[in-house]
């Protein structure tokens, strides 16, 4: 691969940082902020949520206008507006005793800019490269950022809430300024070459493009929403028990947190050069990865010491990592890029329906028992793992494209 597209893999590379350390660093947060805000655990993890119903609503729409716009147009302004609901949270924290609802407004204006970010990254990357194996090289460091920005969240929330509460949402508009600046100096998307087409026309050949298709892109679209739900299902169960049950808080908190999420990061890394073009490796790790997760987390119904239950989690971590980076590759490669961008974009948005669900999901069920979780989180890796191997045909999955149509 060329120096400069290394470069240029860097820098889309800060997008999905900033959006996950956006989201993620308030993670560790939590409890801190439903103290000052005088709100429920539930109320709190809707900040959370509310970001990710954006994401979901906007994602598809998003797609569409990258797909007939181009990627560059759409991201540009999506750091823009992402910045701005960062600022709102920040000021409105400061400036108002009663800021809940205006916090809640910014995280929603954050979750829109979101929409046209992130998910945007994945199709620009396919657009860029060329062969399978620089693609696949490609969307493994891209989901390798959005994993380290997980790690680096939990640390980075602890370290800056112990300057203020608020400090994290203050972050937002300058760490998405800089993403923004990398964006307008550094990259140049290719053109498509061809004329926009047409709505109707679009929206005709996308449905029967997913009818064609749709026993394993749905299989892959779940999947996505799965790994998601349990990941942040999860780290909100042990923010929660961290700093609620053990008195464990600031940077400490984060240090802990970002255990599980640093072996994540590792495995999407170590996959993402891996598996290359190879389809049915890429089948047969995402299969093992659910599996790793169904005992990891299953492991943990049975035992109440922490440290024990962080060594589950961090290895359901692992699988997690593993799955990520080869769902990226099912969903991107082979699809043709007048269309990549919509079908990419409502695997982000499931994705999103993962992130949503999780916390305030998480927050409900805690209340009534820890280990029903646990239990509902090895369900839905089972799921997982048992649609990956029924439903993802590595041979179709090579052929997506409108030749086959």
């Amino acid at each position: 691969m060329e120096s400069s597209k290394k470069w240029d893999l860097l820098v889309l590379s800060s997008i999905p940082l900033v959006m996950t350390l956006g989201n993620s660093m308030l993670i560790p947060i939590l409890p801190q902020i439903r103290n000052e805000l005088h709100i429920s655990n539930l109320q709190v993890s809707l900040l959370i949520t509310v970001y990710s119903v954006m994401a979901i609503l906007l994602i598809p729409i998003a797609g569409y206008l990258s797909d007939r716009y181009g990627r560059k147009v759409i991201i540009i302004p999506s750091l823009i507006i992402t910045g701005i609901g960062g600022a709102i949270c920040g000021f409105a924290a400061i400036g108002m005793e009663n800021s809940y609802g205006l916090i809640l407004t910014g995280r929603l204006i954050q979750g829109i800019g979101a929409a046209g970010a992130m998910p945007i990254v994945l199709p620009l990357v396919a657009d860029m490269l060329k062969s399978d194996d620089q693609i696949s090289y490609g969307l493994g460091l891209i989901e390798t950022s959005n994993t380290f920005g997980k790690v680096l969240s939990p640390i980075a929330g602890s370290a800056l809430a112990l300057i203020a509460w608020y400090a994290p949402f203050l972050a937002i508009p300058v760490i998405s300024l800089v993403s923004l600046l990398l964006v307008i100096l550094r990259i140049k998307a290719p053109q498509n070459g061809k004329s926009p087409i047409r709505l109707g026309k679009f929206l005709k050949d996308t449905l029967q493009l997913y009818k064609q298709k749709a026993l394993w892109l749905t299989a892959v679209f779940i999947s996505g929403g799965i790994t998601m739900f349990v990941l942040f299902g999860l780290l909100f169960y042990l923010s929660e028990k961290l700093e609620d049950t053990l008195q464990i808080k600031g940077i400490v908190k984060g240090f802990i947190l970002a255990i599980p999420l640093a072996i994540l990061c590792l495995a999407s890394f170590i996959t993402g050069k891996m598996i290359g073009k190879h389809k049915k490796l890429m089948k047969w790790l995402l299969v093992s990865s659910f599996c790793i997760a169904v005992v990891a987390i299953g492991g943990s119904i049975f035992f109440d010491k922490m440290y024990v239950q962080i060594s589950c989690l961090s290895t359901a971590g692992l699988g997690i990592g593993m799955a990520l980076p080869c769902l990226d590759a099912f969903i991107t490669e082979g699809i043709d890029k007048e269309q990549r961008g919509t079908i990419s974009s409502l695997y982000s948005s499931m994705r999103f329906v993962g992130v949503a669900l999780g916390p305030p999901l998480a927050s409900v069920i805690m209340a009534r028992s820890e280990h029903l979780l646990f239990i509902l989180m090895t369900i839905c890796s089972a799921a997982g793992g048992l649609l990956a191997l029924l439903a993802i045909k590595p041979g179709e999955a090579t052929s997506l494209n409108k030749k086959d149509a």
